[in-house]
């Protein structure tokens, strides 16, 4: 069961819109400290592909994360959680965003 600090950033994760769980999925990825023991790169192309299909700006110029507060208080949070923790956070965080790209493909399929 996940414990306290776990269950926050999910909280926190929920209310962001799919472009700040993109960037933040991308920081994880790029993270030094994080002890992700997913297969980082795939997952870093992966989601930076999906950033550049909805995001012009991070399509088109150099971005500097640290203007999103939101993105970088989450990581900050991230860090001071054990491995397993961020990887409890980073498992969430990677499934919520493919269910919700293949929810997605699956309407387009229906609609198209």
């Amino acid at each position: 069961m996940y414990n306290e600090k776990v269950k926050y950033l999910i909280d926190m994760i929920n209310d962001m819109d799919i472009k700040n769980k993109l960037r933040l999925a991308l920081c994880m990825n790029q993270s030094k400290w994080s002890g992700l023991i997913y297969n980082t790169k795939e997952n870093y192309d992966k989601f930076d592909s999906m950033l550049k299909d909805i995001d012009e700006e991070y399509r088109t110029t150099f971005i500097n994360f640290g203007k999103y507060k939101l993105v970088m208080f989450a990581m900050a949070k991230l860090m001071e959680m054990e491995v397993i923790e961020q990887n409890q956070v980073a498992l969430y965080l990677f499934n919520y965003i493919t269910f919700e790209v293949s929810k997605k493909v699956v309407n387009l399929d229906v609609s198209g």
